[in-house]
């Protein structure tokens, strides 16, 4: 026994030294650890120092429009951000928002060890990266400067950045600056535009229901708006509850009064800064172009396409232009008049007289100005974009040129007299349409068909086109892609929209090539990276000559045919164009283009009814046009 313990003893003694030099290399190692990471936070908070923390509180407030010429145009509905001072928040949210995001805020400088450690091990036992630990004041740095990616370096940066911030200022302005930068859905920015949006008060007045809801949709915004899932804003705001219980921000009756409380937010806003037509298309492409999220980020740079002074004229004279007609002797109709003070669907239909105009740049596509109606705050239903009417004589241009790519001469005779059972093959059946006038001229020039207007002429010369090669061409040009295969395609008996048609006029001005339509030239995010940029669009249509042969007849329209009162309407300078009236003058046209713009007109009832007799193209849509056309010729002086 005496040996066994003797032996014990001796490992003993040497055990000793082993471990004190154990322990030795590991605090060295741990000094050195220590040494290192001191040195690279030495680095990193020396980095920090080359931030300009002025840009804190530069804040953007709405993402702008520009008009084609990159001037200031409008500002986008709902990007929302109002400043206020840190006195002028309710003490309930400053709590809910600590509660939520920083429970250590005024403990901690900059960067919260407790929540690191915790963070580190949740990660180390969950795996991959479950959790972080950014502080108020980390989120701070991170939504103010752009610090890269989700890696090691940006940590880094931003903790160090968080320490210095936490030096230069104090704990109340870095709670200011964050309150106002953050997002909280919805399009809006900052707590005070968010107090404002979702609950209709200023953020001084939220209560303490309302300040738990909105510093619980921080970190999702667009999951837990109460505007978008009502029932996850409450748990949300539930949890935010008990979390100010747990730390003793609050009472248990406090909690359970806010958490019993009913969730009442007002109605989401719908009113643009530039409520017009043409923020209305805007916006709709934009939904279209941008990622989702993108247009939530604010600050972006729209770059438009619209004439701001051309789209104020268009909509003054649709709306003037359309007065004039009802208060003409025997207008058939209510005059919008009538309608004054009654309630209307502004998504719906409108009773009285309609009109839609569109104007494009006949060298890029660009869209100078678009109307979708009379009163955009009285019926927002775009009929530049949606109305789907009959085109009636406005197609013409496209059966004459498509006869002149398949050898017709404009000089060549053709009949005006009324057609023949036999000259219609027999797989299209009994066809005879009459001239609009009532009239039957014999012989007369081809081109004289689309200078006046004449039915008959027309529909021979499609059907010696041939009527599939016609509709061949109808779907080139965008007007329809299956449209009706039968000689009454030639006098336009199917649907297109304004734009659509609009589009297709831009082949004759360009030599045979239909312009792509667009009304988005770039956006650009707060930093300048160019998050979407137009590339336009042409389409070879018809030949050069073809398209040159039909745009002479068309100047002819406006020199001695159906559109020979424009000189009456004010029209001065070179001008294209063609007519179109539909059957019983349901819906009256005009498309055409002058040295610069190609311009379409529509007028009618959004439910199909007779606008009135002889209320032809020519007396309904063109003045209307010719405003248009003479606005762009005055501002391009």
């Amino acid at each position: 026994m005496p040996k066994k313990s003797k032996t014990r003893e001796k490992k003993r003694k040497v055990a000793g030294p082993r471990r004190r030099g154990v322990l030795r290399a590991a605090l060295k190692l741990g000094v050195v650890t220590l040494l290192l990471w001191g040195v690279v936070g030495l680095g990193y908070y020396v980095w920090a120092l080359q931030f300009d923390l002025k840009k804190i509180h530069e804040m953007d407030q709405r993402s702008v429009v520009f008009d084609y010429q990159g001037q200031f145009y409008s500002r986008l509905a709902g990007e929302n951000r109002i400043v206020v001072p840190f006195d002028k928040v309710s003490n309930d949210f400053v709590n809910a928002l600590i509660s939520r995001e920083d429970t250590r805020f005024y403990t901690h400088h900059g960067v919260d060890p407790i929540g690191v450690s915790r963070a580190v091990v949740r990660n180390l036992i969950l795996g991959g990266f479950r959790e972080g630990a950014s502080t108020i004041t980390q989120q701070l740095a991170r939504n103010s400067f752009p610090l890269g990616g989700k890696n090691l370096h940006r940590k880094l940066i931003e903790a160090a950045l968080a320490f210095r911030i936490e030096t230069e200022l104090t704990k109340e302005e870095i709670l200011e600056a964050y309150m106002n930068r953050i997002y909280f859905g919805s399009g809006t920015y900052g707590v005070e535009a968010a107090s404002q949006t979702y609950f209709g008060r200023p953020a001084s007045r939220l209560s303490l229901s309302e300040a738990a809801t909105l510093a619980g949709l921080i970190r999702s915004p667009s999951r837990f708006s109460p505007l978008n899932d009502p029932k996850k804003s409450v748990r949300e705001r539930n949890v935010v509850l008990q979390r100010m219980c747990d730390i003793g921000l609050i009472t248990r009756d406090q909690r359970d009064d806010a958490q019993t409380q009913e969730l009442v937010t007002i109605p989401r806003p719908q009113i643009a800064p530039e409520d017009n037509w043409a923020m209305d298309a805007i916006l709709r492409d934009l939904d279209m172009v941008l990622e989702p999220g993108q247009m939530d980020a604010g600050g972006l740079k729209i770059y438009s396409t619209i004439d701001g002074s051309l789209q104020d004229a268009a909509e003054e004279s649709v709306a003037r232009r359309l007065r004039e007609i009802e208060a003409q002797p025997g207008y058939p109709h209510q005059p919008a008049g009538f309608f004054e003070g009654k309630v209307l669907d502004a998504e719906k239909s409108a009773p009285y007289l309609e009109a839609a105009a569109l104007a494009m740049d006949s060298k890029s596509g660009g869209i100078r100005a678009i109307v979708g109606g009379r009163n955009y705050h009285r019926s927002k239903f775009h009929r530049a974009l949606f109305g789907h009417r009959q085109i009636g004589s406005t197609v013409k241009p496209f059966v004459y040129a498509e006869a002149f790519e398949r050898g017709l001469k404009p000089s060549e005779p053709v009949d005006d007299g009324r057609l023949s059972r036999s000259e219609i093959p027999s797989r299209y059946g009994a066809y005879n349409p009459a001239n609009s006038d009532g009239t039957y001229l014999g012989n007369r020039p081809a081109g004289d068909g689309l200078v006046f207007s004449r039915n008959t002429m027309t529909v021979r010369i499609g059907l010696r086109a041939g009527i599939d090669n016609i509709a061949k061409t109808i779907i080139l040009a965008g007007l329809s892609k299956n449209p009706p295969r039968y000689p009454s395609l030639c006098l336009g008996t199917f649907e297109t929209n304004l734009k659509d048609l609009t589009a297709a006029y831009t082949i004759f001005p360009t030599g045979g090539y239909r312009l792509q339509p667009y009304i988005i030239e770039k956006v650009t995010d707060a930093d300048g990276h160019v998050l979407y940029k137009s590339t336009g669009g042409r389409l070879r249509v018809f030949s050069p000559q073809s398209a040159k042969k039909t745009t002479e007849l068309l100047e002819e329209v406006i020199a001695r045919g159906t559109a020979a009162r424009a000189q009456d309407f004010g029209l001065r300078g070179f001008a294209a164009g063609k007519t179109g009236t539909t059957n019983n003058f349901v819906d009256a046209w005009f498309l055409g283009f002058d040295t610069r713009l190609t311009c379409g007109v529509w007028v009618g009832f959004d439910q199909p009814r007779t606008i009135r007799p002889g209320g032809y193209g020519a007396t309904l849509a063109l003045p209307i046009w010719v405003d248009i056309i003479q606005a762009e010729k005055k501002s391009a002086r």
